[in-house]
């Protein structure tokens, strides 16, 4: 399956704004953005001036890669976006939040969504009692996401689930650490999706 293998941090310095793309080193002072905030490349310092497609790309381009989706799988979400009954933009955040992977993550049960992809791909989850190994499994409200049995003594799993008792859980799931689980009670409004993007301007793009 084709993934981005690059340096994710190149990611962050174009599009001038943390993706939050490896866990704890986004919030130290060895965060690539703070340290350099520049676009990557030899032209990267030079004045640069977007035109309105421009502004419009970077935002489609920011919220595929904060949550790790290729170009043809954020447009077919795009399309399902459309369909639903609803704000277009508001329901294809929606459908972004309900990712497996991202999901795991918001759980606090890995540290970036790069690694709840991993830990996905690598059969660590149930869902509803099933297990699941694919990161872009849309969840729906009820889902009970569970660390497998053989999984929880990991010496990974171990440090992600103490760090998890001292993080904010988003209000639309539950997390439940005694059963080493989290379900999702509700679809997330937008007031409570901390995406750093203007969905409006993704549409605008998807609307040309």
């Amino acid at each position: 399956m084709a993934r981005y293998t690059g340096p994710v941090c190149r990611l962050c310095r174009r599009e001038g704004v943390k993706l939050y793309l490896k866990g704890e080193r986004c919030f130290s002072e060895k965060c690539a953005i703070d340290r350099r905030p520049t676009p990557p490349g030899q032209h990267g310092q030079g004045r640069r001036r977007n035109s309105e497609y421009g502004l419009q790309l970077r935002e489609k381009q920011k919220a595929r890669r904060y949550y790790g989706v290729l170009e043809k799988q954020f447009e077919s979400y795009y399309d399902e976006a459309a369909r639903r009954q609803g704000i277009t933009g508001d329901n294809l955040l929606r459908i972004l939040e309900s990712r497996l992977d991202n999901v795991v993550y918001r759980l606090g049960f890995a540290a970036s969504r790069k690694e709840a992809r991993q830990l996905v791909r690598h059969g660590h989850f149930d869902v509803n009692g099933h297990r699941v190994d694919i990161p872009s499994y849309l969840t729906k409200v009820g889902d009970v996401i569970q660390i497998r049995e053989k999984s929880r003594q990991a010496g990974r799993i171990k440090e992600l689930l103490e760090a998890a008792e001292s993080k904010t859980i988003a209000p639309w799931l539950e997390l439940d650490l005694a059963n080493f689980s989290g379900k999702v009670t509700r679809l997330p409004e937008r007031d409570e999706i901390d995406t750093p993007v203007a969905e409006q301007m993704i549409i605008e793009h998807y609307s040309r």
